[in-house]
């Protein structure tokens, strides 16, 4: 299974990006195979046809496993991210990829962000979402307890549709 991680946060090589890897290797059991740390595409991000961008796309589209990431910004995912998911084609850009939102907040009022914000986007762009997204905490995100839960009900799901 050919997995991605994306992450779009605004500082390169964030704790999104780290909560994001981790959260792969727990589904799967290896690190994944690509890390998209989207503020890292830098200017390209802001039209189309930049070569980085275009290549970040290319991966994403080969993956079968992408997590998503972002932090929550304003009640809602990344600018950043947005930019990156603008790239693809509405209904058919991420056919045949199966994603995994991800966001992490300072506190349980965000919450619902991941299913309610960046799981219709994904589905919007043809990405299959089987799954609730998931939210950490950023400053327990790294506890194995704080998405054991989660995992629990989700990972078999999953890995179920290699």
């Amino acid at each position: 299974m050919t997995v991605t991680v994306v992450a779009g946060n605004p500082k390169p090589g964030s704790r999104t990006l780290a909560a994001a890897g981790q959260l792969a290797e727990q589904i799967i059991g290896a690190p994944a195979d690509h890390l998209v740390d989207v503020v890292t595409l830098g200017p390209g991000l802001l039209g189309w046809g930049d070569e980085g961008v275009a290549a970040a796309v290319k991966t994403v589209q080969g993956s079968e496993l992408v997590i998503v990431a972002s932090p929550t910004f304003k009640a809602t995912y990344s600018g950043v991210l947005k930019l990156f998911l603008d790239q693809f084609a509405t209904g058919d850009g991420l056919a045949g990829v199966v994603a995994v939102p991800l966001m992490l907040g300072a506190g349980p009022a965000h919450a619902l962000a991941p299913e309610l914000l960046l799981k219709p986007v994904l589905v919007e762009l043809g990405a299959t979402v089987p799954v609730q997204g998931l939210y950490l905490n950023q400053e327990s995100w790294q506890d194995p307890e704080s998405s054991a839960a989660w995992l629990e009900k989700w990972r078999l799901v999953i890995q179920s549709l290699r």
